[in-house]
């Protein structure tokens, strides 16, 4: 069994996620059961989709649940671009929060390839 807290895109993630929750907290009011829930639970599901494959095993396993992070990483940038062109985020908030979105999916992507090629 893996120990889901060593590997540094579980870290990233994480902190990615803590970003997150704090930014969203200046959403709207109306939108806290819409698109402050709904970032919050596609961030959040990045490190626990990480942390859940780490106790699967099998290499299999864990890049089955790699690959639902990375779809979780997907749905978040969408979702920042979407509260950007909502004017919840400004411009440069939002180009440094898809910068570490993006930056995750790239290490997540670097990961199931080397779990591929054991």
């Amino acid at each position: 069994m893996r120990d889901f807290k060593k590997y540094d895109i579980w870290q990233l993630s994480h902190s990615f996620t803590l970003e997150i929750y704090k930014m969203t907290s200046t959403f709207p009011k109306e939108e806290l059961y819409g698109l402050t829930s709904q970032i919050r639970r596609a961030s959040s599901s990045i490190p626990t989709n990480i942390s859940e494959g780490c106790g699967r095993n099998s290499d299999k396993e864990f890049n089955q649940f790699l690959n639902i992070a990375l779809g979780s990483a997907s749905e978040t940038e969408y979702l920042l671009i979407l509260a950007k062109d909502l004017k919840y985020l400004n411009n440069e908030i939002s180009a440094n929060l898809i910068e570490k979105i993006n930056s995750i999916k790239s290490k997540i992507y670097k990961l199931k390839q080397i779990l591929i090629q054991q």
